[in-house]
Parts: structure tokens; C-alpha cells; sequence
């Protein structure tokens, strides 16, 4: 394996001049172990959101070829301060934009993916020790049109050229020092977690953990690279997430939450063979990713039919269903957005047994009712109501003593 490490830095690790003062001493002290660093970076703080503003206030929905070309420029002002602070710190620095890199992504303006990177340009400026400093977020289609990631995409940037350059690690410099066993703004008791696999960060960031972008995680995982979250603002060593499992270490890595769910019913529906394909089909063809699913016991022939979807999508899928209930004589369709889900995330559980019984035990003492559970090998998942879910969190994080 090389000595080559990505260091990349979000938003909130560049949000004034200073900051890009501290990450150079970062990348500084790095270099100076011996390591050899490629930077990638993301906008200043708040400077995306700027760009966007900007575009909504001239076209209500902005062209996408235009769009990326403007968001993406606030990479490029970050480049070119983070080479100019490396420079004061007598490294050698040059900044690159995914134009100059040739990072070839699709056409998906918006959401766009990776194809290749052309690393001919990096290796020759690593081994001149040149300090590249990378755009994130951003690459380029096969006519030459800027494109853009999507949300989180740096991430993802950074752990494509890692693979792409064989690097050591990836590492993922944000204003958190790590990922925490639950959000330590819900619960004081968070404690940070030292190593995560990559199957278990997946589903952390799935079921609402913010540190890591979901793809750059499915990417890391894919081609086995490592990454470190690490704060820009402490030494901490951070979380290492990667392959290794050893199932004898913590039945349950963390607990996780998340606020934007909504339960849809319809009511009295055929039970018929297809019947799930009929309701489930036209929603997932409006794009609409249908989560936890209960078919009741049928009775009379008929049966009740529920699922969550997430909440910004709710209303789209209630007329979808509504809809099919005309169509096949179906019942009342009921709606509910005052819901919460509320997940214990740990490989432990392939190996042991209870996780399930303590966890229902659990909200059973603390009067939390479950109303949907949905369950996999490393996580299981309930749905309960919204103002109870904090109580939920705390409670099942200490009956799992991740405080310890």
C-alpha cells in the first residue's frame, strides 16, 4: 500500500481565512510524518446556499446545466485559498478543478457519478512533493459541462480518488471529532466511537446520522478503503470505519434516529395474491422509496395494507394510493406524519441473541408503544411516536451501556 492519504475538509472546517490557516498546519504536520497528502475541499460555510439563493432569485427552478455551473464555483475559491495557505507554509501546492483533474462523472446534472479519474497528473505532483489541492463535489460530463455530486458529494470525491490513487486512508476532516454511539445533541451521554465496519456506518447513515454521506460510504465499502472522521478543530484520532469485523466486540455499535418519516394505510384491500405489487409498484415508479411494510391478517377477505415513506413524499403517495383504492375497491386511506424511527445498529448481532427482547423490553418500561418494526441482520428498527422518540434514544442507549 502507498503513503498516500486524502485529507478532505467540509464547509465548516473553511469558513474564514483562518480556518484555512489551521487545515495547512493540519496538512503541514501530516506531510511532515512522512505521508504524502492529496487535499480535497468543499465550499466555504454557508457558500453553497449562497449560490443557490442566487440562482432561485433569478429562475424559480433553475436550469440544471447552469445550476452546477454555479454551485460548483464555490470549490474553486476554495482550492485556490487552501494552495495559497499551503504556500505560506512552504509546501508546495497546486490547486485543481475537475476540469484540470479530468474527473469524468454522467450526465446526471445534480446527482451525477463517477466514471474515472485521470490520476497521471497527481502521481507526477506527489512524487515532486506538490501538495494537490482538489475540487469536491464536482466533475465533468463527456461534453465538458460541469456536473455536481450531489448533497455530501466531497465526500464521495474524496473517497473515489483514494481508490484511484490506492491510497493508505481516507480521511474526513468535519467540526465533529468522530461518530458518536447516538447525536449528542439528543442525548448528553454520547459517547465517540473508535471503530465502526463499513456495513455498520451504512446503516448509521441511513437511518439519520449526518457525518458521512450514505454513496461515500457504498463507495468505501465497494473497493475496501478506510476512512477516519476526524475533527479540523482537535487531535483527536477520530472513528476509523472499515472492513474488519470482530463480532465479539459491542453487541450494539449505536442507536440512531431520524424525524422525517410518515406511516401511510389503506384500508380493506383485496387479499389476493399481487395484491402488495398493485399498491407498492406505482408509488416506487414515482420515485417514492417505500421503507417498513405491514400487511395485516386478512379478514373478510380483505386486509389492511401500511408502510412508511419519507415525510417530504407522504402527500404524493396518499393521492397515488387513493387512486388505486378507486380502482380496486379499496377502504379509507389514513395518513400519519407524528411518527419517528428509531433504530439500534450493531454487527454484534449476528452473533448474538436478545438484542430484539432487550430493545422491546425496553421501550415497553419507558411506556413507549411500537406501532411498525422493521429488522436486519446488523439493525432493527421501530416506529414510534415523535415526541417520544428522544426518550426512546436515551433509553435503549442505556440499556446497551454505549456510554461505557
Amino acid at each position: 500500500m502507498s503513503n498516500i492519504v486524502i485529507q478532505k475538509f467540509g464547509g465548516t472546517s473553511l469558513a474564514d481565512t483562518k480556518r484555512f490557516k489551521a487545515v495547512a498546519k493540519i496538512i503541514k504536520e501530516t506531510s511532515e510524518t512522512g505521508k504524502k497528502v492529496v487535499a480535497v475541499v468543499s465550499a466555504m460555510a454557508g457558500e453553497t446556499q449562497r449560490l443557490i439563493d442566487l440562482a432561485k432569485g433569478v429562475q424559480e427552478i433553475p436550469d440544471p446545466r447552469e445550476y452546477d455551473a454555479l454551485i460548483s464555483s464555490g470549490e474553486q475559491v476554495s482550492v485556490a485559498l487552501l494552495a495559497m495557505s499551503l504556500r505560506s507554509e512552504n509546501l508546495k501546492s497546486k490547486s485543481y478543478t475537475a476540469f484540470q483533474l479530468d474527473l469524468r462523472t454522467d450526465d446526471y446534472h445534480g446527482k451525477a457519478r463517477i466514471s474515472s479519474i485521470d490520476t497521471k497528473n497527481l502521481l507526477m505532483d506527489i512524487s515532486s512533493n506538490i501538495t494537490p489541492v482538489i475540487t469536491g463535489f464536482q466533475g465533468i460530463n463527456e461534453e465538458g459541462d460541469v456536473t455536481t455530486l450531489g448533497r455530501g458529494g466531497s465526500d464521495t470525491s474524496a473517497v473515489a480518488l483514494a481508490v484511484a490513487l490506492n491510497a493508505e486512508e481516507c480521511q474526513i476532516y468535519t467540526d465533529v471529532n468522530g461518530v458518536y454511539t447516538t447525536d449528542p445533541n439528543v442525548y448528553e451521554n454520547a459517547k465517540k466511537i473508535d471503530k465502526l465496519t463499513f456495513e455498520e456506518m451504512l446503516e448509521l447513515s441511513s437511518l439519520g446520522a449526518k457525518v458521512l454521506q450514505i454513496r461515500s460510504v457504498e463507495f468505501a465499502s465497494k473497493y475496501n478503503m478506510p476512512i477516519r472522521v476526524k475533527s479540523s478543530f482537535t487531535n483527536e484520532e477520530g472513528t476509523l470505519i472499515n472492513g474488519d469485523e470482530n463480532m465479539e466486540d459491542a453487541l450494539i455499535s449505536g442507536v440512531a434516529h431520524t424525524n422525517d418519516e410518515a406511516k401511510l394505510t389503506i384500508r380493506k384491500v383485496p387479499d389476493i395474491p399481487g395484491i402488495a405489487a398493485k399498491i407498492i409498484e406505482p408509488i416506487s415508479a414515482q420515485g417514492i422509496e417505500v421503507d417498513i411494510i405491514i400487511q395485516n391478517v386478512s379478514e373478510d377477505k380483505t386486509t389492511d395494507f401500511t408502510f412508511t415513506v419519507k415525510r417530504e413524499k407522504a402527500f404524493e403517495a396518499k393521492k397515488i394510493l387513493t387512486d388505486l383504492s378507486e380502482e380496486f375497491g379499496g377502504g379509507e386511506i389514513e395518513l400519519n406524519e407524528d411518527i419517528s424511527k428509531v433504530s439500534v445498529v450493531g454487527v454484534g448481532m449476528k452473533s448474538h441473541a436478545g438484542v430484539a427482547a432487550t430493545m422491546f423490553k425496553t421501550l415497553a418500561e419507558n411506556k413507549i408503544n411500537i406501532e411498525m418494526i422493521s429488522t436486519s441482520e446488523i439493525k432493527i428498527s421501530v416506529i414510534v411516536k415523535e415526541d417520544l422518540a428522544h426518550e426512546a434514544v436515551k433509553s435503549l442507549h442505556d440499556a446497551f451501556n454505549l456510554e461505557k
